[in-house]
């Protein structure tokens, strides 16, 4: 019957697509988890990835995120966390441009910079220390410099998971991109669990009750 009602109107009957304005306008609540990490086998493991492993976590413990897809330079899916709106987005673009994999996705979903969460490494912060900021500068951080370059804002959450430093500065580069150590075992899956298991404080109050819960 419905159908006839709509031939009659000359309505056309078409799927809703994910370019639609309707779509965007249900997505302009929605958050977004950045994990920073480099793609591949060879750096899963690594220091510099442990925002990626802090996003499978969250993705393995909630039941509405479906497997992740290719999309916006990256992998992504999106589902709910506290009954908010979340997408989560491993860039694969390498750490020096993750800005292109952030911005596509901020874009699309009009997600404003207040409300993207970024996981990264910090070498300022001792191994399983916290912080989380909004705003300010990058601490070389390759990452980060390339989502502030290509969001034209550094006010965007950093969720700064700690570490620590080599002994030497020359070694940052190596350091980073090694995996983590035997030592660091006794400390890491526990921690990436509690970070996921507790990440809806970020959205049930706001994220630097995120760090003063975790520290």
């Amino acid at each position: 019957m419905l159908d006839k009602i709509l031939s009659a109107l000359k309505f056309k009957k078409e799927p809703l697509s994910e370019g639609s304005s309707l779509y965007q306008d249900k997505a302009k609540d929605m958050w977004l988890f950045v994990g920073l990490g480099n793609p591949g086998k060879d750096y899963e493991k690594h220091r510099h990835n442990v925002g990626f492993m802090v996003l499978d976590a969250v993705l393995e413990d909630n039941p509405s995120f479906s497997s992740y897809s290719k999309k916006y330079k990256g992998l992504f899916t999106a589902g709910q966390i506290a009954g908010e709106k979340v997408a989560l987005l491993k860039p694969e673009t390498f750490m020096n441009l993750s800005g292109e994999s952030v911005v596509k996705a901020a874009q699309f979903y009009k997600i404003p910079p207040e409300r993207i969460i970024v996981f990264h490494d910090e070498l300022d912060l001792k191994p399983g220390e916290l912080r989380v900021k909004q705003g300010g500068g990058n601490a070389g951080h390759n990452g980060l410099k390339s989502i502030q370059q290509h969001l034209g804002t550094p006010d965007f959450w950093r969720v700064r998971i700690g570490i620590g430093r080599p002994a030497h500065k020359g070694q940052v580069s190596s350091y980073v991109l090694s995996d983590f150590s035997k030592e660091d075992q006794e400390w890491l899956p526990d921690f990436v669990e509690k970070l996921s298991g507790n990440v809806d404080l970020i959205l049930r109050e706001n994220p630097e009750s995120y760090s003063n819960y975790l520290k």
